[in-house]
């Protein structure tokens, strides 16, 4: 499907903003180009344009004729996206367009991710800054940068920037619910030296893959237990080195902080006579796993071919990073007891890449809590430092705590109510939002999230539904009008 196919689907005026979108790389803290195209097209129109220190972009459309009394309105999404694709695409995402089809009612990329998280979310606000027949207060557009890695733009808005005391978030992936809070978290990162040693005589190499498993969004998603490549990977080689002398070359697996490892890879090295049982091994070990994942990540597949190397770990790096890896936590902690149905706790294991001169690792802690983010981060510390590897935590973000009294909500429900005749869920998020750290700098700050229903978010095939977003655009002008 092509873009101008995509701005034919309705509202035109959305898809339009979103067509665009895909034909702009915007990886995270690689904005810039984007930013740059949006600042003229609002300056295009008349619009005041501001880029802060952090890189936001913060465009404000003045209130129509007789509303300038109605209470401000800050609409916020994020300019990045989280680039994922299928082993063995070419497409690269500081230069390709991404190239959506139209397949049963949702508009889905099939090798890549889609940037639906959260381009229709910026979509939504570039249509409310440009349709002149809105009836609305004073609106600030909030466009933030680098959220899916860490959080940068919203970590570095400026307090005071904002003159809105309302903020309608629209970052979440589930049409006719209303998001009222969301998980905090920190990343824990793991690196340690190596010594590359020479490949042994008679040894020779191999690659495993391993691939064809779901991977997801690490907060949306975490709670389904799909399976996590980089520790179902490292507990293939983990049980291989205990029936094998087999050498630990490479071992990589994940590449974004917050999502589930749909692929990782081993280099590793046999005698020539334990290489003649490789085969019958693998093939035991993939059956075994993919009955444990029986209804969940049935495509697991596992591969092995002959490759060329020349060096291997230390036995000593090969046994910690084998038995740290293999120990380490992933998945859910704790479900909340406030919250039913929601997750409390969890951790992803999202980034491994270990050579023979070393490597590294990220987990990803997510909480409702603070302090169990942080518990569950020192338990990862705790564990690597045991081997002397450099283990640092980072990024700490607060959660966004739910406020049932919130009066933007209250608009916002009677709204949905009124024209789409159905009652509005309300829900709390284990996934991060942006709205803990804008709320932070801004206290007493009404914020209520909502978006389209979105699927696979975080990773190739992520699809939105077309009928959502329509409800969305009718929603987003239905409140606007409502706040006066």
């Amino acid at each position: 499907m092509n873009n101008s196919d995509i701005s034919s689907l309705q509202p035109a005026i959305v898809w339009s903003h979103f067509s665009n979108l895909c034909l702009i790389p915007r990886p995270s803290k690689h904005e810039a180009k984007l930013r740059d195209s949006l600042q003229q097209w609002a300056l295009a129109r008349g619009l005041a344009v501001i880029v802060d220190t952090a890189g936001n972009l913060i465009i404000r459309k003045p209130a129509s004729a007789g509303c300038e009394r109605w209470p401000g309105v800050v609409m916020q999404a994020h300019l990045d996206m989280v680039c994922q694709k299928n082993a063995g695409s070419a497409h690269d995402f500081f230069k390709d367009p991404i190239c959506p089809e139209l397949r049963d009612g949702w508009l889905v990329a099939e090798r890549t991710t889609l940037g639906a998280d959260n381009g229709i979310g910026v979509a939504l606000i570039l249509a409310a800054l440009e349709d002149k027949s809105l009836v609305h207060g004073p609106l600030e557009a909030l466009l933030t940068v680098d959220e899916e890695a860490g959080m940068g733009g919203a970590r570095g808005l400026q307090a005071g920037i904002l003159e809105g005391r309302l903020m309608l978030n629209l970052d979440t992936e589930e049409w006719g619910e209303f998001y009222l809070g969301c998980a905090g978290g920190l990343d824990v990162n793991v690196e340690r030296p190596g010594t590359a040693e020479p490949l042994p005589d008679g040894y020779q190499a191999f690659r495993i893959d391993l691939r064809g498993l779901r991977g997801g969004h690490s907060g949306v998603d975490i709670h389904e237990e799909r399976g996590n490549a980089i520790k179902l990977l490292v507990r293939v080689v983990h049980d291989l080195a205990a029936a094998l002398p087999l050498r630990l070359i490479a071992l990589q697996g994940g590449s974004a902080r917050n999502a589930l490892p749909r692929e990782a890879f081993a280099l590793l090295a046999l005698p020539e006579i334990a290489a003649a049982r490789l085969p019958v091994l693998l093939a035991s070990l993939e059956a075994m796993l993919k009955a444990e994942l029986r209804g969940i990540d049935e495509g697991l597949k596992l591969d092995v071919s002959s490759v060329d190397a020349r060096l291997v770990m230390a036995l000593a790096e090969q046994e910690v990073w084998l038995h740290s890896l293999h120990a380490s936590p992933h998945g859910v902690r704790r479900m909340s007891r406030q919250v039913p149905g929601v997750v409390e706790t969890s951790n992803n294991l999202g980034m491994v890449e270990v050579h023979p001169n070393g490597g590294s690792c990220n987990f990803m802690v997510r909480s409702l809590i603070g302090s169990g983010s942080l518990a569950l981060a020192d338990e990862i510390v705790s564990l690597w430092r045991l081997s002397g590897s450099r283990v640092e935590k980072e990024g700490f973000y607060p959660g966004w705590a739910p406020n049932p009294d919130s009066a933007l909500l209250k608009v916002c429900q009677s709204v949905f109510l009124r024209d789409f005749a159905a009652a509005s869920k309300v829900q709390v998020i284990h996934a991060g939002l942006e709205c803990g750290l804008i709320g932070d700098k801004y206290p007493g700050m009404d914020i209520v999230s909502f978006g389209p229903t979105i699927r696979g978010a975080h990773a190739p095939g992520e699809r939105v539904e077309v009928a959502s977003v329509g409800h969305c655009w009718r929603l987003l002008q239905g409140i606007l009008a409502e706040l006066g």
